[in-house]
């Protein structure tokens, strides 16, 4: 597990747009990745539109912002184009990047056990490091939360 300012170890992902997404590609800029259970549904669309609304923000002081999911490139490409969303989403259908920020975990969803992302961000500096950390997100004001982080960096 990568723990505060540790040097996030490189991988790859596709992203939506026909992207190719790779981490040592993105040094020389601060990055923020959003780990999100399921496209379309309200509270990771929620999230996702509070990025969104921040997003110039962002981009003013070199941030780029991913969201993350296990969700397919189609199901991802769908939930962008009906959001709007002006940054892209990476499809980790193998778990790879998941496993590597621990945010599978098991939730108790309608009394049963199931395994899913525990909705989580991180702050990556832009010497590649993890600066910052949030599991277990409550959606309302968080992305502000990360800005006012990011700001501080």
């Amino acid at each position: 597990m990568i723990t505060l300012m540790d040097t996030v170890p490189d991988f790859e992902l596709p992203a939506t747009g026909h992207q190719h997404f790779k981490l040592s590609a993105m040094r020389g800029a601060p990055l923020v990745l959003y780990f999100y259970p399921k496209d379309d549904t309200p509270g990771c669309t929620d999230e996702g539109l509070q990025f969104k609304a921040l997003h110039q923000a962002f981009s003013d002081l070199k941030c780029t912002i991913l969201g993350v999911s296990r969700d397919s490139l189609h199901s991802h490409e769908k939930f962008k184009d009906k959001m709007d969303f002006p940054f892209h989403l990476l499809s980790d259908e193998n778990e790879v990047v998941c496993t590597l920020f621990d945010v599978m975990k098991m939730k108790n969803m309608y009394g049963k056990q199931v395994r899913g992302i525990q909705r989580s961000t991180f702050l990556i500096d832009s010497a590649g490091r993890l600066r910052a950390e949030w599991r277990g997100v409550s959606v309302p004001g968080h992305a502000q939360a990360v800005l006012d982080t990011l700001e501080t960096l």
